[in-house]
């Protein structure tokens, strides 16, 4: 016999954004997809809010995160290795953040030929310092609470890169509709 989660709402009502989208099979998806909003939502205020609190109010979620990815392994990066790491196809947006980053002093370049690489400047880098510090204090101290371990999670993000294929491949097709 199937499971049916929706047994366990009341009145087997389905936790989704779009009703139309969780009609017949299939519907645990649309929760998911749900779920993803909201995470994705609630992550975008995180980052803001803790980059706020390290010290640098007015950077958006992709500037946090294109920082971040400058700065991981100290190891320069193009406009091309970040858009493909951060899985962005849009590069415009992408190079719109270096500008940005740059004129603000967190990220410095260096042209080697035809390509800009980025790293992060110090002040870029005592920043993101202070990120981990925040997120440190504000984030991962609450973790246990979640009763989630370092496995699980391993695993959880493991099953979301996987998923993220699963809908690369599916805009590759709507694409071609």
């Amino acid at each position: 016999m199937a499971d049916n989660s929706a047994d366990n709402c009341p009145d087997n009502r389905r936790i989704v954004s779009s009703q139309h989208l969780a009609e017949g099979e299939g519907w645990e998806l649309s929760e998911l997809e749900f779920g993803l909003i909201i995470v994705f939502n609630a992550f975008s205020r995180w980052m803001t809010r803790c980059m706020a609190a390290a010290g640098q109010a007015d950077l958006s979620p992709l500037d946090i995160l294109i920082l971040h990815n400058v700065n991981h392994r100290g190891r320069d990066k193009s406009l091309s290795d970040i858009c493909f790491l951060l899985n962005i196809e849009d590069s415009h947006t992408v190079n719109y953040a270096l500008r940005k980053l740059l004129k603000a002093g967190l990220l410095v370049s260096e042209k080697r030929g035809k390509e800009v690489f980025y790293r992060t400047s110090e002040e870029g880098g005592v920043l993101c310092e202070g990120y981990r510090d925040v997120r440190r204090q504000c984030l991962l101290e609450g973790l246990p609470a979640t009763d989630l371990s370092g496995p699980e999670l391993r695993d959880f993000a493991r099953k979301l890169r996987a998923l993220s294929g699963q809908y690369d491949q599916a805009s590759r097709a709507a694409a071609s509709l």
